[in-house]
């Protein structure tokens, strides 16, 4: 996270507009993958910020493969994010207005692994049992997965 811890350093805490890419994983089973945060016990889906001349799919792949050591072979755009429910405060107090692109991959190699500075567990859910704690800056975009996977 280079360009926002630098900026950080800059300006505080004070809120920031923060481009970022994230990718809902599904395995063959039809599970969606969900990280624990470690700073704040939250469930959500792999991403992060983007960093300067990157593209959203170029972060999305690098988020994907740093979080969870898995390398989308089929990243494909799934939906975006942004406004007012996209704000969010870190528990470090850092403030954001997050717009991000969510990405769906399906077609994925790589051993799972868990990025411990910044997830506590991986694992993969059934959409028909998801965990309860689940990030309120990722609720809406899972919510409309689940709801057009189970149709």
């Amino acid at each position: 996270m280079g360009y926002i811890f630098d900026l950080r350093k800059k300006i505080g805490h004070d809120p920031i507009f923060m481009p970022s890419a994230c990718v809902l994983i599904v395995n063959e089973k039809n599970q969606l993958l969900f990280q624990r945060r470690a700073d704040n016990g939250f469930w959500g889906y792999p991403g992060g910020a983007l960093e300067f001349g990157e593209s959203f799919e170029e972060c999305a792949k690098r988020e994907a493969l740093e979080e969870t050591g898995l390398t989308c072979l089929d990243l494909r755009y799934y939906t975006h994010s942004s406004g007012k429910e996209m704000y969010y405060t870190y528990p470090n107090g850092d403030e954001v207005y997050l717009a991000e692109m969510v990405f769906l991959c399906t077609k994925y190699e790589g051993k799972l692994k868990v990025q411990k500075s910044e997830a506590k567990e991986q694992r993969f859910f059934d959409l028909h049992s998801l965990p309860d704690n689940i990030s309120p800056i990722n609720i809406k975009v899972i919510k409309k997965f689940v709801e057009e996977m189970m149709k």
